[in-house]
């Protein structure tokens, strides 16, 4: 039996409580196996019953690995990241492709922007709904795959097949100047190679010459902490407090930028929503604390807990939340996880940043200044769920040279007001002027997706981007 394992990461408050808990319980398993109405599978009892709900009682991130799920653990842990290589736009039930990255499985095969992936092994993907969509373009890209594709211009379905390839895709996304001299960077995850990634895109923008850098961490998950102190080190000043490390069963210690440390000191402003977790938060914490940089956005995600994976006897396994990650000021990013009057007078805590700033604990990051993203217009949702702009991209790229100079006239805007007319798409034209701007950015945007690349297409999505307009007022008053 594993259960006693269980115990020797803890010391229960006297040896014969442990007994006398441990008696109940084999007990009561002794006489479900022997009295209950239909036959009892023990293993399931205890791997799916018993220890399940002990664990429950701890939080929601300690987790019980039974052989099967311990096997899908080590087999994720090995597992590498495939693809073809294809950056797509998905509607429900439409999957249209903007790029072919080069030396890739769909660049090579002869995939183009514009192309509608039309079924993927036979597969009508019209028939799908949105989850269904995604979860099974995920699952595709694993293996080979034939696609049935419908190209502009073309009557008859073509048909590739696709090998999958590994991907090795960089987790600094985007790098581009936002104004002479401001930078702008977006990372989207924290892996072995992001800091020396990150201090590269630096030194690109212009690095200690740079007036201003706003780092974008917004749907950023996390990932390798010891990445992300690295990371916080760029900035803040040499043996400065980045992060402290505290738990029952663990001595309490603090991380401090190395002494060695050479920081840039250019004015920082990191964006943030509810998806910025783990190892984000640390960032923005460490940063926010030393007043080193202006967060803008959404309150983060709140996830700032240490997890250990014991292995125990059968092949089974314990992932365990054994400590906290504390900012600099004191603040816990891990959320509370129980509700009652002492979490929320925990959410009233005050800190306060190395000026004296005000900062509130609770759990998560709360920004300097509150930015939501924009609210779609009925207009919006039924040009973004129609796919019309992208078709529209595709058939303007396809007879006309697009050059980063390209600029949308008001020409181009009443074709396509045009366009969507004769598709039945005809709004108010108060609807029309109120969103006259936005859809002529995210038009430019689609036509920069398929000419020239998402790369290209994402510095247009940046002029419009609410919270990257008010991190530049916050950097330049």
């Amino acid at each position: 039996m594993i259960l006693p394992l269980l115990f020797l990461f803890a010391a229960p408050p006297s040896t014969a409580d442990l007994d006398a808990a441990l008696k109940r319980f084999t007990q009561v398993l002794s006489l479900v196996e022997s009295q209950a109405a239909d036959p009892v599978n023990t293993e399931q009892a205890v791997y799916q019953g018993a220890i399940p709900g002990m664990l429950r009682k701890l939080d929601p991130h300690s987790i019980f690995f039974d052989p099967q799920q311990n096997e899908q653990l080590k087999e994720m842990e090995k597992s590498e990241r495939k693809g073809f290589g294809t950056v797509v736009s998905v509607l429900p039930g439409r999957v249209i492709v903007l790029q072919a990255l080069p030396g890739t499985p769909s660049a090579k095969a002869g995939l183009t922007p514009g192309d509608e992936i039309v079924a993927i092994n036979d597969i009508a993907l019209a028939r799908l709904n949105f989850e269904q969509l995604v979860g099974y373009l995920g699952e595709a890209r694993q293996h080979r795959a034939m696609l049935n594709v419908r190209r502009p211009g073309n009557a008859r379905p073509m048909q590739f097949v696709l090998d999958p390839a590994l991907m090795d895709a960089p987790s600094v996304e985007r790098v581009f100047p936002l104004r002479p001299g401001v930078g702008y960077i977006r990372v989207g995850g924290f892996d072995p190679q992001t800091a020396k990634q990150l201090k590269d895109a630096i030194e690109k923008l212009g690095g200690a010459k740079l007036k201003g850098l706003v780092l974008d961490l917004r749907d950023n998950p996390g990932g390798v902490v010891q990445t992300a102190l690295e990371t916080a080190s760029y900035f803040v000043k040499p043996g400065q407090k980045l992060l402290s490390v505290k738990g029952r069963g663990i001595e309490s210690q603090d991380v401090d930028s190395p002494k060695t440390a050479t920081p840039y000191s250019f004015p920082v402003a990191i964006l943030v929503n509810a998806k910025t977790a783990s190892a984000s938060e640390i960032v923005a914490g460490a940063l926010q604390d030393h007043d080193r940089a202006a967060i803008l956005g959404e309150p983060t995600f709140g996830k700032g807990l240490v997890q250990s994976v014991f292995p125990l006897s059968r092949n089974t396994a314990l992932a365990l939340t054994t400590a906290f990650y504390y900012t600099p000021s004191g603040r816990s990013i891990q959320k509370p996880l129980a509700s009652g009057q002492l979490e929320v007078e925990k959410q009233k805590e005050q800190f306060r940043t190395d000026s004296g700033r005000v900062v509130t604990g609770g759990g998560g990051i709360q920004p300097d200044v509150i930015v939501h993203a924009d609210m779609p217009t009925r207009l919006r949702v039924v040009l973004d769920a129609s796919g019309l702009m992208t078709q529209f991209a595709t058939q303007y790229t396809q007879s006309n040279r697009v050059t980063e100079s390209f600029e949308l006239t008001p020409g181009i805007l009443e074709e396509f007001q045009v366009y969507a007319g004769q598709r039945n798409i005809q709004p108010p034209v108060g609807e029309w002027l109120l969103d006259r701007a936005w859809i002529q950015n995210r038009l430019k945007q689609e036509i920069f997706n398929q000419a020239l690349g998402v790369a290209t297409g994402d510095e247009v999505e940046a002029q419009r981007d609410p919270v990257i307009r008010a991190a530049l007022a916050k950097l330049f008053p």
